[in-house]
């Protein structure tokens, strides 16, 4: 049933209030609880449904400034739940503040549910996120502060005020004790009413492009390309890539990296984890890098007797209903196809194309391990141990998860953190930073106990001293950190080899950080690596996958975990 947006009340500070506008008639609502204040951007109000859409009046007729939205509603609509309302402005067309540099042409302020409640704050940015639209900028967040948001600047030239709105989520009929705003003075500054005038569209942005994408628009493969900063791509490949996945009903992130995995697939995966990383952000990035790097192994034949572990083993690392859209685009050859659509054929026999398949097991042992008050590394250690024996076939229900791993949860097993990257990345900076450590095994500080950190002569000798003492370190209990690039497979299975004896839970923490950046830094470095010694790092870097590890962190150039792979809590893979 259509239902027109409430009108939001104005903060008793708000110097734009007209005398028909409502006032706030007080602030209790927002007394003692978590509040997130975004921009108030100048647009027209926009309800969006599963069939249809309207502007602030239910009744409301075209205009040339909501074709665009229209179109936007065509694409999602099959994604927005029955009875669900999606609240926004319209941006398309300039009121009394143009802009020039807009993430898209509709941006989303608040979701409601089939009950007539407002989802809290970051439940709403993750389904807008999952429909492909964007919500608007965070000024700011934290418990209410009246102070605090008395002193926030807006920049009227160009802003048009702020929203404040409770972080969780609330009914329809609180709406006027959960949601104030503030508006600049004399807001509308145009003689003839926007409606009424030429329509003048508003400026996109780079990340248009991508949103875009998620919402389920063709690709645009030179504004993909370069938005990362690439010379060029495989547009066909991602055009097809974009229609296979409208077809699995993929959207949002899913979407957006299938795409980018298609387009720049000949891409090693290693430079485009880490370049993608600044302008992604570190778990899109990643996981765009992971298609590129697995979709290959869809093209060759597999024995069908190990095909299932397999494909669970990918689902690890990747959405299957991706990874095959990808490998389906970017197949050259009708043998490569062919092997494709048989491994989509076996992974839908295995219940692996959804966008969660281990979801279910997963919660399940969360919610069971809970009951016995236990998670943290436990928890971690578990769900770890349970999703190798669910590919290996040993356990295939939650009640068989929960038995086959009692003899982890107490957590009286040591801890491995195996740094991984290229010099210059920040490993030792990370593992100095990190709490809790009882021992660290850095090759480098070894070589220097020796006479020099840069004398690779005795490497056999320091791997060996390493990895002695880093099984003393691991027998004695707490959590230990390997400080070495472990660039490759074979190098981090020598220390593998140690963890299992000793029983620890492994973590890799995967330093990210763009070749361009790593070049500036060993310039910069009290102990540089010679330039061609960087570069053939580079080249053997080839970053470990979820799985390969119990758990695996992905550090930010800035030095702090930016995704998790192998936590039993979080969301779900």
């Amino acid at each position: 049933m259509p239902t027109p947006y409430p009108r939001t009340p104005h903060l008793p500070w708000s110097p734009g209030m007209s005398a028909d506008d409502v006032r706030a008639g007080g602030l209790d609502g927002f007394l003692g609880r978590e509040v997130v204040v975004t921009e108030k951007l100048d647009g027209e109000n926009t309800t969006l449904y599963a069939d249809g859409l309207h502007a602030r009046s239910v009744d409301s007729a075209h205009h040339p400034s909501r074709a665009w939205v229209k179109a936007l509603q065509g694409r999602v609509g099959a994604r927005i739940p029955a009875g669900w309302r999606v609240c926004g402005e319209n941006m398309y067309a300039r009121h009394s503040i143009p802009y020039d540099a807009l993430e898209g042409y509709f941006y989303g302020f608040s979701v409601w549910d089939e009950h007539d409640r407002c989802l809290g704050w970051d439940e709403t940015v993750r389904f807008l996120r999952g429909l492909g639209v964007p919500a608007p900028p965070v000024l700011w967040r934290g418990t209410f502060d009246e102070r605090a948001l008395r002193r926030l600047r807006v920049e009227t030239g160009r802003q048009e005020g702020y929203v404040v709105r409770n972080a969780e989520g609330f009914a329809r009929e609180d709406f006027a004790g959960r949601v104030a705003k503030w508006v600049r003075p004399g807001h509308v500054t145009t003689g003839t009413h926007w409606m009424h005038a030429t329509v003048v569209p508003n400026g996109l942005g780079p990340a248009a492009a991508l949103w875009a994408v998620r919402s389920g628009a063709a690709p645009d493969a030179e504004a993909l390309a370069g938005y990362l900063g690439v010379a060029d791509g495989d547009a066909d490949a991602a055009a097809e890539a974009g229609a296979r996945l409208d077809g699995s009903g993929r959207g949002g992130d899913a979407r957006l990296a299938g795409v980018f995995a298609a387009l720049l697939h000949r891409t090693r995966r290693a430079a485009l984890m880490s370049r993608a990383a600044g302008s992604l952000g570190v778990p899109l990035a990643r996981r765009t890098a992971d298609l590129v790097g697995l979709h290959a192994a869809l093209h060759r034949p597999y024995p069908d007797v190990e095909r299932r572990a397999g494909l669970v083993r990918m689902s690890f690392a990747a959405d299957l209903g991706v990874l095959h859209a990808v490998a389906g685009a970017v197949a050259g050859e009708e043998r490569a196809r062919e092997q494709v659509e048989w491994s989509a054929l076996h992974a839908e026999e295995a219940g692996l194309l959804g966008e969660a398949p281990l979801g279910p097991l997963r919660a399940g042992l969360r919610e069971a391990l809970a009951r016995d008050g236990v998670d943290g590394e436990a928890g971690d250690r578990c769900w770890a141990e349970a999703r190798e024996m669910y590919a290996q076939g040993r356990v295939s229900t939650v009640e068989e998860a929960v038995a086959a791993t009692w003899r982890w949860r107490d957590g009286d097993f040591p801890r491995l953190v195996h740094l991984v990257g290229p010099s210059g990345s920040g490993k030792s900076d990370f593992a100095a930073r990190s709490e809790g450590v009882a021992a660290c095994v850095a090759l480098d500080g070894l070589r220097a106990a020796r006479g020099s950190r840069g004398d690779q002569r005795a490497n056999g000798e320091v791997l060996r001293e390493g990895l002695e003492r880093l099984d003393r370190a691991l027998g004695a209990g707490g959590t230990v950190v390997w400080d070495a690039t472990s660039l490759n497979p074979h190098q981090r299975s020598l220390v593998h080899a140690v963890a299992r004896r000793r029983d620890a839970l492994v973590t890799h923490a995967v330093v990210l950080t763009d070749e361009d950046e790593l070049v500036r830094r060993n310039a910069t470095r009290a102990h540089p690596v010679p330039a061609d010694v960087l570069t053939g790092q580079l080249r053997r870097f080839v970053p470990p996958y979820p799985g390969q590890a119990h758990r695996t962190w992905y550090v930010g150039a800035d030095g702090t975990v930016q995704d998790r792979d192998g936590t039993l809590d979080g969301e779900d893979v």
